[in-house]
This record gives C-alpha cells, sequence and structure tokens, in this order.
C-alpha cells in the first residue's frame, strides 16, 4: 500500500500558493490507518524513549494510537490556555505567523526521554519549539516522527542540524 495515494492534496489552503497536505483521508481509510500506526510503531524502535508527546491538534489522532498500543504515556503539547493546569509555555514563529504553545509542568519529570509526534513537518517552527518545551520542562528529546515530510521546506533537516533524530512515512515537496 502507498500511504502518499491516501493524501488529499488542497491548493490555495489556508492562502494562494499553498498546497495543503491534508491527511484527513488517509484517517478516514481503515487499512491506510492501521499502516500508518504501525509504520510509527516500527520507527519508533529506534529512539528510547518513556513517554509519548504529540502536537495539537493532528498530532494527537497518531500518537494516542501509538501510546496506546505501546503503552506508553502521552502528552499533549496544546495552543495558549488550552491546558487547565500550570504550564511551561513558548512562543514561536510559523509560515504564516506566530503562536503559542503549553505543556503542563507535571507532564514530563527531570530526564524523562520523550519522543514527540505530529502529522507534518514543514518549516519546522512548530516542532523545534516542542522540543524546546521539552528541554524546558527537564525533558530530552528522544526524537521525532513525522507522518509526512514537505523536505524541501527544511524543517527536518533543520531539526537534524540541532542534534535531534527525526523519522517520517511519507515525503512530498512543500510547494
Amino acid at each position: 500500500m502507498n500511504l502518499k495515494d491516501h493524501i488529499r492534496s488542497i491548493p490555495d489552503y489556508p492562502k494562494k500558493g499553498i498546497l495543503f497536505r491534508d491527511i484527513t483521508t488517509l484517517i478516514k481509510n481503515e487499512e491506510a490507518f492501521t499502516r500508518s500506526i504501525d509504520e510509527i510503531i516500527e520507527r519508533s524502535k529506534k529512539f528510547n524513549f518513556d513517554k509519548i508527546a504529540a502536537i495539537e491538534s493532528r498530532g494527537f489522532v497518531f500518537a494516542s494510537a501509538v501510546s496506546y498500543l505501546l503503552k506508553k504515556p502521552f502528552i499533549l503539547f496544546r495552543k495558549k490556555n488550552k491546558l487547565p493546569a500550570e504550564t511551561h509555555s513558548i512562543d514561536f514563529e510559523l509560515e504564516y505567523g506566530t503562536a503559542t504553545m503549553e505543556v503542563h509542568k507535571d507532564s514530563i519529570e527531570e530526564n524523562n526521554s520523550i519522543l514527540l509526534i505530529d502529522d507534518l513537518i514543514a518549516t519546522g517552527g512548530t516542532a523545534n519549539a516542542a522540543a524546546k518545551l521539552v528541554e524546558v520542562s527537564k525533558g530530552n528529546v528522544a526524537g521525532f516522527i513525522f507522518v509526512i515530510n514537505l523536505f524541501d521546506l527544511g524543517g527536518a533537516d533543520n531539526l537534524i542540524k540541532n542534534g535531534y533524530k527525526v523519522e517520517n512515512i511519507i515525503e512530498f515537496p512543500g510547494h
């Protein structure tokens, strides 16, 4: 099965000039979704980790299933003011502006090794912010697994240059 065949491409979304890679067509297909989770689990064997974290919101879809199957604790990285308890937060740049990401202060214990899972990496701003939140929480980044890497936008390469391990299942050009 070629998982790329289950990704819908939507031109000019969310703004003109962007070719959006839509994972909803992958997750609505039982075989494609199961295969993507199996692929993430297989790639996770390359990492030593205590907990799994996901980046809001599409990362939750994949990481929660992986967390359940691997019997690992699951951590949410959310947009500002979405978590009810005390948080660490970080402001970062996106392709279309700025954002703030937060994690509960009690989610990551000192020296916990965290595997971060998300649906897609483009320029890497969100992923780098998540890595910084792990480190601010005194944890360690075990690495990243993405369903899709938009390889020509350089996000995965930037993570690797910053010393992080990166895996992905599918690659597309970013424009």
